[in-house]
């Protein structure tokens, strides 16, 4: 029986098989053009939809193709949303510097997929929409608490074990949450 031995590899040598966040956007903005095709073939696929469904966008097959389209425009967008907000609020960057087909291309497709789909039919037969709102309003919540803490230097005067503060941290979360609940009547 032979078994598997994996190689042994000297100890303060990088991993040659791992890639940064930012080595894979230079390798997506040196060849955009699939970017490019994916995020302007999802707006164009709704649309396509809304001519083919003749007003059944609310029936079994059509409400599950458009929930796909949806999810394969929306995560991408709530990404790039997100790193957008990121960048802006903790790294300082300069509006100036965005990369259009990265940061703004997402968003402009999922809000024009959005609105097509939007127009075709209501958006409460789409399995799993409200998912994705939710999705949204929590990553805006950790975002917003993530700005707080940064911005009143909160960390810096507390001496406590990592363990605790994000603790505190999810506390804050669920605190937030029950509070959207208890705002919106969900």
């Amino acid at each position: 029986m032979r078994y598997y031995r994996a190689p042994i590899r000297a100890p303060n040598l990088p991993n040659p098989h791992t890639m940064t966040l930012q080595e894979l956007f230079d390798l997506i903005g040196n060849n955009p053009n699939y970017v490019i095709f994916y995020f302007s073939l999802l707006p164009f696929a709704a649309l396509l939809g809304t001519f083919l469904d003749g007003d059944r966008g609310h029936t079994s097959p059509w409400k599950y193709i458009y929930s796909f389209i949806i999810y394969l425009v929306s995560i991408p967008g709530l990404f790039a949303l997100t790193l957008n907000v990121y960048l802006f609020l903790f790294e300082k960057r300069s509006v100036m510097e965005m990369d259009l087909i990265l940061q703004v291309l997402p968003i402009v497709s999922m809000t024009l997929t959005l609105l097509v789909i939007r127009n075709n039919m209501d958006m409460r037969h789409i399995p799993g929409f409200d998912k994705l709102s939710g999705l949204l309003m929590l990553i805006t919540a950790v975002l917003g608490l993530m700005w707080i803490v940064d911005r009143t230097r909160l960390i810096a005067f507390i001496q406590l074990r990592f363990e605790f503060v994000i603790l505190i941290f999810v506390a804050l979360l669920l605190m937030m949450r029950f509070g959207f609940k208890r705002a919106l009547g969900v």
